[in-house]
């Protein structure tokens, strides 16, 4: 499995609301429509390690089969449409994202 890793920072506590509406509403839809897309999770980061600050506020999990199928669905219109949608969350909300991706392996806890 590839997958790609969306890490974004925090809005102002005022744009909160919006930030989560336009989020949920509009962008993770957008990012469940790219070809190829084997699994989307999003995830709200609510606390860090030992109670402290997370280091992202948001997210996004987005899983391939392989790297050769994450390649084809970048090159797709709804791939172009996710990105040009992250460009209007960092301007409207002043945040920030980072990505990252990489081969996943999953380890049995019990094992």
């Amino acid at each position: 499995m590839y997958t790609l890793y969306a890490l974004w920072t925090a809005p102002d506590d005022d744009d909160v609301e919006a930030f989560e509406e336009h989020y949920t509403e509009t962008h993770a839809p957008l990012a469940a429509a790219v070809p190829n897309l084997n699994k989307l999770v999003t995830v709200r980061a609510t606390e860090g390690l030992e109670e402290g600050d997370p280091a992202y506020y948001r997210v996004a999990e987005m899983e391939f089969d392989s790297r050769e199928d994450l390649h084809e669905a970048e090159a797709s219109d709804e791939w172009a449409k996710v990105r040009e949608d992250s460009g209007k969350i960092i301007e409207e909300f002043g945040v920030s994202l980072e990505v990252a991706i990489g081969e996943k392996h999953v380890t049995d806890g019990d094992s």
